[in-house]
């Protein structure tokens, strides 16, 4: 089963590519929260911070939990 996101496969992308698909289809830049950063940017370093301390992971699993710390910045989830 394809994992989608854009409309493109990550199944198979490493990290770097997938931080790169989103920061291409990223529009976080025209409504940036409280005026102050970058959701997807400030996602990134998060899952950075978090994967250092439980390992990495790839593909479909990476893409979405950054979708979803995205998601949770930008809807103020904690």
């Amino acid at each position: 089963m394809a994992a989608m996101f854009y409309g493109v496969d990550v199944t198979d992308m490493n990290i770097r590519q997938i931080n790169a698909l989103f920061r291409k289809h990223d529009e976080s830049h025209l409504w940036p929260v409280c005026g102050r950063f970058n959701a997807t940017e400030r996602a990134i370093r998060h899952l950075r911070k978090i994967m250092r301390c439980n390992g990495e992971t790839g593909g479909f699993e990476y893409a979405y939990m950054l979708d979803e710390e995205i998601g949770f910045i930008v809807n103020g989830e904690n």
